[in-house]
């Protein structure tokens, strides 16, 4: 419980645990609206990055833009690992209904975490992600749904960094849905909305049960 974090208890308690992950300079209360959109009545779990760039808060470092530190990713994936494990026991959450969702740098802690831990998250809400790690043997991922919104002209995390990552998901198991919109790194309402309905869509029964 070593991370600076945020939790709000959800009004269902069937209802998935939102892991929120924020980008690069944001913090534990930017992704919080945003996930009471997707998931009014989920819990919310918004997680600190401890690596700090020129001040700014992130989940891992990187050598220059683009090009991940993997050994601190590693370290730093792990260490997001133990501290949903611990909590989960803390509030009370069931480890196995979580779902990620994350934006940038959060969103690439979320991958690197499915991408190292077969049983990391439920599913997973991935904005403007990047393929964490090459050359690896991804877990069986066993139809773990995944959202990715994507920007068309996003220089940052450029169209075939989604289309690679959408192929290695999707060759573990997973099933990946990917929304594109004509824009470039910034995440859009229609994105965020669509994320939503794919989360009803994906999770609402197992919400109501």
């Amino acid at each position: 419980m070593d991370m600076i974090h945020v939790y709000q208890e959800g009004k269902n308690p069937a209802a998935p645990t939102l892991v929120l992950l924020h980008g690069t300079g944001g913090n534990e209360h930017d992704l919080l609206g945003l996930g009471a959109m997707i998931s009014p009545e989920s819990a919310l779990l918004s997680v600190r990055g401890k690596v700090l760039e020129n001040g700014m808060p992130r989940f891992f470092r990187r050598l220059a833009e683009g090009v991940f530190d993997e050994e601190d990713l590693v370290l730093r994936t792990a260490e997001l690992q133990a501290f949903l494990d611990a909590a989960a026991a803390e509030y009370g959450l069931d480890r196995s209904n979580m779902v990620a969702v994350g934006y940038s740098n959060g969103a690439n802690i979320a991958a690197s975490l499915i991408f190292h831990e077969q049983e990391s998250f439920r599913g997973a809400v991935l904005h403007h992600p990047m393929v964490p790690r090459r050359g690896l043997q991804l877990p069986a991922l066993g139809g773990m749904p995944v959202f990715i919104g994507a920007g068309a002209n996003d220089r940052i995390c450029p169209p075939h960094e989604t289309e690679e990552l959408t192929e290695l998901l999707r060759g573990a198991g997973a099933e990946v849905d990917v929304h594109w919109e004509n824009y470039g790194h910034q995440l859009t309402g229609t994105e965020a909305r669509a994320a939503a309905d794919w989360f009803k869509r994906t999770f609402g029964q197992a919400a109501r049960d």
